[in-house]
């Protein structure tokens, strides 16, 4: 009774309004913003270092879509692959339908998003030719943002909470069926990732928009996904096959993207990546490159 009366009380409609049948959600809305402070916060780095921004647009449909698929995949894939890979349910990956309406997807993982991001940057590095770890280390800081927003719209879905706690800031989620309080884990990761964000933010700004290339991106692998790490103790297990194992899932996955950031940082450190916005010796600009092609 105690832990109840300390505890938080969440019985927020996840649902802000409605157009006719279809619901906006704070979770969408968060998923918007987030790509729209990206654009605008990535946008003033290019104009800072003298970088046209006029394909900057194309890079920002690589990033959507590529979360877009690529967490949803990365669910799929990595959590419950003997449901979607099934002749009865496989279509249910890309179709956001049930019963006529619009219901969404019922399930993504950051994971998942994360591989598709950077292979869509590969893929934008080998269409325009920029310096990738110029790009990624601008990149990521933005990421760590939109994860924040992500994981705030987790919390208002009453979803991917941790396990039953005493603390005073636990939450009941009560729309979810929960009468204790457990660790909202989207606010610890929320929190973090706004840390994160700030501290590349700084970074960056102290270096005067140029910074060694791969310090950023090498130092945000480590501390996003260390992060992950972490919480992922006192976290729900999101699929019934993660009972009862040492490490689950979300920090299996973790691991890599970890010792990459390790791997990254200290290269970077050597001096082995290219600075600038173009690779070494390359005078190809963004128009000139469009206007080769005509």
């Amino acid at each position: 009774m105690s832990m109840q009366l300390l505890a938080i009380q969440w019985n927020v409609d996840p649902v802000m309004f409605h157009i006719g049948s279809f619901a906006v959600r704070y979770y969408s809305l968060g998923f918007l913003l987030a790509f729209a402070l990206g654009y605008y916060i990535v946008s003033r780095m290019f104009k800072r270092e003298g970088v046209k921004t006029d394909y900057l647009d194309s890079l920002v449909v690589y990033m959507f879509l590529s979360v877009l698929v690529g967490a949803r995949l990365g669910h799929c894939l990595f959590y419950e692959p003997g449901y979607y890979l099934t002749s009865e349910h496989w279509f249910e990956i890309v179709w956001p339908f049930s019963n006529g309406h619009f219901v969404g997807y019922q399930g993504l993982a950051s994971h998942g998003a994360a591989i598709a991001v950077l292979v869509a940057i590969w893929l934008y590095w080998r269409h325009y030719a920029m310096n990738v770890w110029w790009l990624l280390d601008r990149l990521v800081i933005v990421i760590a943002l939109g994860g924040a927003f992500v994981r705030l719209g987790n919390l208002f879905n009453s979803e991917i909470y941790g396990h039953a706690t005493s603390l005073p800031w636990g939450f009941i989620f009560v729309r979810d069926g929960e009468t204790v309080p457990k660790h909202p884990t989207q606010l610890y990761e929320a929190l973090s990732y706004l840390a994160i964000f700030a501290a590349c933010l700084w970074h960056y700004r102290r270096k005067k928009g140029n910074p060694r290339s791969g310090t950023i991106f090498g130092a945000w692998l480590i501390a996003l996904w260390g992060v992950r790490l972490l919480i992922e103790f006192v976290k729900n297990d999101q699929v019934d096959f993660e009972a009862g194992m040492a490490l689950n899932m979300g920090q299996l996955l973790s691991i890599p993207f970890i010792l990459a950031g390790i791997a990254i940082l200290w290269l970077s450190r050597r001096g082995t990546f290219p600075q600038g916005p173009f690779p070494k010796g390359e005078k190809v600009k963004f128009e000139d490159k469009k206007d080769k092609k005509k």
